[in-house]
C-alpha cells in the first residue's frame, strides 16, 4: 500500500486534502446545525453528526491518533471526516471515513484512508489497521480495496478489511 501524505503539527496533508483534527467550535457548530461558510453545501453528513456527538463523548478521539474533518485542499471546504478508534487493542485500531455525496467519485476517501491508515501504522503499538464495510455498500469496499487494504472476513452483511505493517520503526 503506497500512501503519501505530510504530518504538519497535527495535521495530514496529502496532494489534495488536508486531514484535520476537529476543533472545539467545529464539534459545537455541527451539533447545533450552525452552518459554517467552510463547509461543503452537504456537510455535515449524518454520519459527520454521530463522529461530533462521539468526541463530545470521548474526548481522546480529539487527540492526535482521533477524528479528523477532511478538508479540499483547493476550495478550502470541509467535505468529510475520518477517523481512528483509539486506542489500539492488541495492536490493531479501527478507522473510519465519510465524505458528503456532492464530492463522492472524486477518489478523496480512498486519499484519505491511504493516509490515515500509514499514518495510524506509526503509532505506538500499533500492527493492523482495519475497517468494517456494510457489504450493501459496495464504494465504500471498492474505497477500502483501492487503498490497499485486503478483506480479512466477514458475514453476509459486512465485511473486515485491514492492513498489517511489516515491522516498521514505531515513533
Amino acid at each position: 500500500m503506497s500512501s503519501s501524505f505530510s504530518l504538519t503539527g497535527t495535521d495530514l496533508t496529502t496532494d489534495r486534502l488536508l486531514l484535520r483534527p476537529w476543533s472545539t467550535d467545529e464539534i459545537t457548530a455541527v451539533l447545533d446545525d450552525a452552518r459554517q461558510p467552510h463547509w461543503a453545501e452537504d456537510f455535515p453528513a449524518e454520519g459527520d453528526r454521530v463522529i461530533a456527538g462521539f468526541i463530545v463523548k470521548q474526548p481522546d478521539a480529539r487527540g492526535e491518533y482521533g477524528h479528523r474533518q477532511i478538508v479540499e485542499r483547493e476550495s478550502g471546504l470541509t467535505v468529510g471526516a475520518i477517523g481512528l478508534f483509539w486506542p489500539p487493542v492488541d495492536g490493531a485500531v479501527e478507522f473510519g471515513y465519510g465524505i458528503v455525496e456532492s464530492r463522492r467519485g472524486r477518489g478523496y476517501a480512498t486519499e484519505a484512508a491511504r493516509a490515515i491508515v500509514a499514518f495510524a501504522l506509526t503509532g505506538p503499538g500499533v500492527h493492523t489497521v482495519h475497517a468494517e464495510v456494510e457489504l450493501s455498500n459496495p464504494a465504500s469496499v471498492r474505497v477500502l480495496e483501492k487503498a490497499g487494504l485486503r478483506r480479512l472476513g466477514g458475514d453476509g452483511t459486512t465485511a473486515r478489511y485491514g492492513t498489517t505493517a511489516p515491522d516498521l520503526p514505531q515513533r
